[in-house]
């Protein structure tokens, strides 16, 4: 079954939601903030993904900001951009779309139809 890493506030996760729901797409919904995935599952993703790890990060979000990691990022070593993701939910870029043999980051519509239809 489809993983669907969501924050119950962002009007992207509830329009990614909705999409799914409307689709008749069987999926489990994980609070991001409250249970965020660790390190290893991070890994495992991104892996999965092909997306380059800076994909992963929300770069909308509060946490991003405060911690100036547009200008950080560029010159931090792989371990430690893991480390940091895996230390807040927050700063995951969502919805997540897990699936088995593939991982989305955002919510864009074609890139899910493309994956899901």
């Amino acid at each position: 079954m489809l993983k669907v890493y969501c924050y119950a506030k962002c009007s992207t996760c509830k329009k990614a939601l909705q999409w799914l729901d409307d689709h008749g797409i069987a999926h489990e919904v994980i609070d991001i903030k409250q249970d965020h995935p660790d390190e290893r599952t991070l890994r495992e993703y991104h892996a999965r993904s092909g997306l380059p790890l800076k994909r992963f990060f929300n770069t909308s979000g509060i946490q991003y900001r405060q911690k100036e990691l547009s200008s950080k990022l560029p010159a931090m070593p792989e371990e430690e951009q893991f480390r940091l993701l895996a230390s807040d939910g927050m700063l995951v870029k969502r919805p997540l779309l897990v699936g088995s043999d593939f991982v989305l980051t955002g919510f864009r519509e074609a890139e899910w139809a493309e994956k899901l239809l």
